[in-house]
């Protein structure tokens, strides 16, 4: 119904379909993710890419900055051929009259196209003004001898365009809420079958060669203008696929730390003298009565002094360092030496404190500022804990190496 032309007739809200536009959003970010190299998508830390296409595909509602508007105004003819009121002989060719132009600017953020856009909920009176790079421009011609209300003339179109707008952020709103978890989807949906495809033909027993003409970055066209972000650096090398512990065998793990902090609770007495190794020796115990070893019966081992590591072959898939809390200094030197320990992909591991003496409060405020501080920290994990929190950091030189660490503070008897 509408096409390019409206742009310069300054109708807005008429040139596209929002719903389109949305719709065809998505399916770019679908269609990114299926033209991921296959090593570089396995290489590449799922959330790290699903942050990359959430900030990508996402898009940006527009608001308008009505408290940095301004105005200006010059002579300028007015063409009054249209005037009814006016006696004019020859009403096909321009009558100008000396008038004034005036011209009011409003700032605005947002992906400026969307001006242009059709929300699903709109009416046949779009508003009109000029789009120049991030500013709305109204435009009034006046004679001279017939001033006008430019105020309430203003006023009027800037209701009609924040209603437009409302009506489209509704939409946006919904596409942005929706679209983590599509892409987290599009992740895991083509990270399985690129794995499952690898698992086949590595069974023809066959040599693999990769495609000469196999593409290794992409640029995908995008609806929007603004900034396009780069995605997460990553090797295409062959991806070797590396044995993790489960998620739910990991919180298992926590929990029976947790148990065995109520048994120090219930008997103050037997602990309060222990030190840091003699605690770990307990939780040892713990820990290998749940979980089976392989041959010797004993699945989480001892390293150096205050470790409990459960090791598959040469690598160590869950690290627990047990450490009593003696400042923000001691609790860095806890991460440096579990980083060192780490070296599986998906790695996890947790850091059990000791408190003897120190507020809760102190402790937890140190042990956050001094993690996200940390040189590999990557992000905060939603985890609500009232004693505890939970971190993904990076190996060592290598950004998609990830670990998850999980600390929790327990309080030993003085």
């Amino acid at each position: 119904m509408f096409g390019s032309i409206d742009k310069s007739k300054g109708l807005l809200f008429v040139t596209h379909d929002l719903d389109y536009s949305i719709r065809l959003t998505m399916q770019n970010m679908q269609k990114e993710v299926d033209e991921f190299d296959e090593n570089r998508l396995l290489n590449t830390p799922p959330e790290d890419l699903k942050r990359y296409l959430v900030e990508k595909h996402g898009i940006t509602p527009i608001t308008l900055l009505r408290d940095q508007w301004y105005a200006n105004h010059r002579d300028a003819p007015v063409d009054v051929r249209h005037d009814r009121m006016r006696w004019i002989e020859d009403r096909s060719r321009p009558a100008m009259v000396a008038g004034e132009r005036v011209e009011v600017r409003v700032p605005f953020e947002g992906e400026s196209e969307l001006f242009y856009t059709k929300a699903n909920t709109f009416n046949m009176n779009p508003p009109r003004a000029v789009i120049e790079k991030n500013e709305v421009v109204l435009r009034y011609d006046t004679p001279v001898d017939q001033p006008r209300d430019i105020r309430a003339l203003v006023d009027q179109t800037l209701k009609e365009i924040e209603q437009h707008l409302g009506w489209q952020r509704q939409m946006i709103d919904a596409h942005n809420q929706g679209l983590p978890a599509a892409a987290e989807q599009a992740i895991r949906l083509r990270r399985e079958r690129v794995l499952a495809q690898s698992q086949r033909a590595e069974a023809l027993g066959i040599p693999i060669r990769r495609r000469a003409n196999a593409p290794t970055t992409y640029a995908v066209p995008t609806v929007k203008r603004k900034a396009v972000p780069t995605l997460p650096p990553a090797t295409t090398a062959q991806f070797k696929p590396e044995p993790a512990l489960a998620m739910e065998l990991y919180e298992h793990i926590l929990k029976v730390v947790q148990d065995m902090a109520l048994v120090m609770e219930r008997s103050p007495d037997a602990f309060k003298a222990m030190n840091e190794e003699a605690l770990r020796q307990h939780f040892l115990v713990q820990l290998n009565g749940q979980f089976e070893g392989k041959a010797t019966g004993e699945t989480f081992n001892m390293a150096g002094k205050t470790d409990i590591l459960l090791r598959e072959g040469d690598r160590n898939v869950f690290i627990a360092e047990c450490k009593f809390w003696k400042g923000p200094k001691g609790f860095t030197e806890a991460i440096d030496q579990l980083l060192g320990y780490a070296t599986w992909r998906d790695g996890k591991a947790a850091i059990l404190v000791f408190n003897r003496g120190t507020e809760t409060s102190t402790v937890l405020t140190g042990i956050d500022a001094v993690a996200k501080a940390h040189g590999n920290f990557k992000r905060a994990c939603n985890w609500p804990h009232e004693s505890g929190f939970r971190y993904v950091l990076h190996s060592n030189g290598d950004k998609n190496r990830e670990l998850i660490l999980t600390v929790l503070v327990f309080h030993v008897p003085q």
